[in-house]
C-alpha cells in the first residue's frame, strides 16, 4: 500500500485544523504551535508517496521519530517500520497520543540494529541536528541493505541561515540547533563519500504552516515578498528545503 499524502480521515485534529479556511468566521484560524508534528508533515508525506515508497518493500526505519506520527501512519498503511529518537519527552509522549509505538531510545549516531536490516531509512527535520553527519550515514550504509534508499528531507544552508538569524536575531545562536546545514553541492558530496547517488525531489513547502511562520517571524512584508518570490518556483538548488532520495551503490 502507498502512503496517501491526501489523506483527511487522520484522528489528529491538528491535521484537521491546517485544512480550515483562516478567513472563514466559523473558523478559528489553524494554532499551529499545538501541532503534535513538524510543520512540513503534509510536504513530507507527499515526498514519501513521490519517493516510491511502499508497503512490502522491505522493512522501514524512521530516524528522529518525534512524537509519532509519522511512525504512526507508516504502520497503519502496512509498512514494517519502527523508529529511533534521542528525546525522552518525545518518546513518552508519542505513546501519549499514539500507543505503544516501536520507538527505541538512542544516544547518538549508533543505531541498535544489526546489518543490512532495513531496505529504507528516513529522517525528516532531522540531519541539521546532527553534529556528526559522517558518523550518522555510516551507521545509515550499515543498517541499509545494498540498493536501499535513504530518504530525507533537511533545510537549505543558504536560505536557512537567512531565516534563523532573523529568527533569532543573532548570527550565531541558531547553530547550537542547526548545527549540520548543507548547500545543494554538499550533500551531494558528503552523500557521495558514503556510497550513495542522490535524486533531488521538487516537493512545493509553501503550506498554511510556512505562510504562518513567515508572518511569525518576518510579518506582513514577509508575507508580500513570499508572493513576490514564492521558493517553489526556485531551481533545486535553491529551495529552502531539500528532499533526497539516496540510493546505496
Amino acid at each position: 500500500m502507498e502512503i496517501d499524502a491526501d489523506r483527511t480521515d487522520d484522528a489528529d485534529s491538528a491535521d484537521q485544523s491546517d485544512r480550515r479556511d483562516p478567513q472563514d468566521p466559523r473558523n478559528p484560524r489553524p494554532r499551529f504551535e499545538d501541532r503534535d508534528d513538524y510543520g512540513n508533515y503534509e510536504a513530507n508525506l507527499r515526498f514519501l508517496r513521490e519517493a516510491g515508497l511502499r508497503a512490502g518493500n522491505g522493512a522501514v526505519l524512521e530516524i528522529g521519530s518525534g512524537k509519532g506520527r509519522m511512525l504512526q501512519l507508516l504502520l497503519r498503511e502496512g509498512h514494517d517500520a519502527q523508529g529511533v529518537e534521542i528525546n525522552d519527552a518525545m518518546i513518552q509522549e508519542s505513546r501519549r497520543l499514539h500507543g505503544d509505538l516501536p520507538i527505541r531510545k538512542v544516544d547518538g549516531p549508533a543505531l541498535p540494529f544489526g546489518d543490512r536490516a532495513f531496505s529504507t531509512v528516513i529522517s525528516l527535520d532531522v540531519f541539521e541536528h546532527i553534529p556528526d553527519t559522517d558518523a550518522h550515514l555510516r551507521e545509515v550504509t550499515r543498517v541499509l541493505k545494498p540498493g536501499g534508499a535513504y530518504l530525507l528531507q533537511t533545510p537549505n544552508k543558504w536560505t536557512n541561515v537567512v531565516f534563523e538569524t532573523i529568527r533569532w536575531r543573532s548570527f550565531t545562536a541558531f547553530r547550537a540547533d542547526h548545527c549540520s546545514l548543507h548547500s545543494f553541492r554538499e550533500i551531494k558530496q558528503r552523500f557521495a563519500k558514503h556510497g550513495f547517488d542522490v535524486e533531488f525531489f521538487d516537493i512545493p513547502v509553501v503550506t498554511d504552516f510556512f505562510k504562518w511562520k513567515v508572518r511569525r517571524y518576518l510579518g506582513t512584508p514577509g508575507l508580500a515578498l513570499l508572493r513576490v518570490l514564492n521558493p517553489d518556483t526556485f531551481p533545486l538548488a535553491l529551495r529552502t528545503n531539500f528532499y533526497v532520495k539516496a540510493r546505496l551503490r
